[in-house]
């Protein structure tokens, strides 16, 4: 399974539009373009099929912590 399948299992079964993945990523100081997520999404053949790396899902899933959790509380 590669970072692309996870991202759209996730995006799936959590509902999320694009838009709300955008905010997501951006809670963690991420930015990307409607474009390139949309890259994401597409079939392995498409000539405009991105590869997720590491550093997104990595960066997706640290936003979906704060998103579903709220911030970490400072002592």
């Amino acid at each position: 399974m590669t970072n692309n399948d996870i991202l759209k299992k996730l995006r799936v079964a959590l509902k999320l539009r694009d838009d709300e993945i955008i905010k997501i990523l951006s809670l963690v100081d991420f930015k990307i373009s409607a474009g390139e997520l949309s890259a994401l999404f597409r079939k392995e053949d498409h000539p405009n099929y991105k590869e997720c790396g590491d550093q997104i899902l990595r960066n997706f899933l640290n936003g979906l912590v704060i998103h579903l959790r709220g911030p970490k509380e400072s002592n």
